[in-house]
């Protein structure tokens, strides 16, 4: 590593770590709720321990919920269906503490029914952040591309067949390399991989490395990051039988870095999972993404972070900030006035624009493998979607 350069890294966990499970489940629940009732106001955590699931919060709907169905159709299809592999999804426990919304909030966020979506307020107060880099085309850091790809590829060679020795829970961590450019960064090459994997336990550590390097790392990882001295630790403790909620509490939030940015960026501590479109720790952060992600997209900046903040019943923002962090090609002060003269940061209108009220099968998609830098889902990740900032287009309009 020379003195130009710099390492930074970023973490992710597959969809059968006890807390991605916890998110998995609460999202599910928000989907059921919103398939029926679009204004459902849904406020849901998940605990989950040794042979046990619990759902509890805060939901006001119109909508006919199976609770207890919902979580044991989340948790199964995750691939927790023993308890050898770390739960039994026919044979846990549920249990449900749901109440409906306190008056007092939903009297000030939307009028118990009666505030238009201009009208309607932030769910609460709180600051979130977007954030976009031009270092690769998801317009998202290369640390949490690979590390997100490397446990989404988990989970795809667990459920194929290709390696029948996985099993759900697993975490991984990379390293890269960097070069300062400016307030741009330029990735050079990979520096370190972890994977730590829950496996069966009649499978030997030779093998799991191997089975790692050649069905996980190399699908993923392009071959020009990779060099000779890579540092790989594949399993370090080098035993990993039991896992998911058998070997760790998992609870809902405590994922919210592998859930944006991986650390770069910034965030201001609000989870997203299990919460309606009302609470702007999730829509305001979505369309901080977007308009980040359009910033870059439009050649405005190589980098941008966009920040937004709420008083809770209250529709209009107290503040939006733009920090291209040097990289701009006009400065910040225009890009953010192209920024507000294209989006409007009122939580309904927010609602609206990204189409936040759609349930059934969308939001438990975002609750594993990232929010923000998804292509496979369109009409999942709306958010994602680049709006033309460009102060041509601008003029035009």
């Amino acid at each position: 590593m020379t003195t130009d350069t710099f390492l930074f890294t970023s973490e992710s966990v597959n969809e059968g770590h006890p807390d991605k499970l916890a998110d998995q489940v609460s999202d599910a629940i928000l989907d059921a709720c919103l398939a029926q009732d679009p204004e459902s106001k849904v406020a849901c955590e998940t605990a989950t321990k040794t042979n046990m699931v619990m759902v509890f919060g805060e939901i006001t709907t119109s909508a006919k919920v199976d609770y207890e169905k919902v979580v044991r159709d989340t948790v199964r299809n995750i691939g927790f269906t023993s308890d050898d592999v770390g739960l039994d999804a026919d044979k846990c426990k549920v249990l449900v503490h749901l109440e409906e919304q306190s008056p007092d909030i939903g009297q000030g966020v939307h009028g118990m029914g009666t505030k238009t979506l201009e009208e309607t307020g932030a769910g609460d107060q709180g600051h979130m952040f977007g954030y976009a880099t031009d270092e690769t085309e998801e317009l998202m850091p290369l640390t949490h591309v690979l590390a997100t790809k490397l446990g989404y590829r988990l989970t795809e060679a667990r459920k194929d067949g290709t390696l029948p020795w996985l099993r759900p829970d697993g975490k991984t961590q990379v390293t890269v390399e960097y070069r300062k450019d400016g307030g741009a960064v330029v990735p050079i090459r990979v520096h370190t991989i972890l994977i730590s994997t829950q496996h069966s336990p009649d499978v030997s550590n030779e093998k799991i490395h191997a089975d790692l390097l050649e069905h996980v790392i190399k699908p993923v990882v392009p071959a020009k990051y990779l060099d000779d001295r890579t540092i790989f630790h594949l399993n370090p403790s080098g035993r990993f039988v039991i896992g998911g909620p058998h070997g760790d509490a998992g609870l809902t939030g405590r994922k919210i870095i592998i859930d944006t940015y991986g650390g770069w960026g910034a965030h201001g501590g609000g989870a997203f999972s299990g919460k309606d479109p009302t609470k702007v720790d999730r829509s305001g952060a979505y369309i901080a993404r977007q308009a980040a992600k359009s910033i870059v997209a439009g050649k405005l900046a190589r980098r941008a972070l966009v920040q937004v903040s709420y008083a809770i019943g209250v529709p209009e923002p107290l503040s939006v900030f733009v920090d291209s962090y040097g990289t701009g090609t006009i400065p910040d002060r225009e890009i953010l006035a192209l920024v507000l003269a294209k989006f409007d940061f009122r939580p309904g209108m927010i609602g609206k624009a990204l189409d936040l009220k759609r349930g059934g099968d969308r939001y438990i998609h975002t609750a594993a493998y990232g929010h923000f830098g998804r292509d496979d889902k369109p009409d999942v990740f709306t958010w994602e979607k680049v709006v033309d900032l460009t102060p041509a287009a601008e003029a035009k309009a």
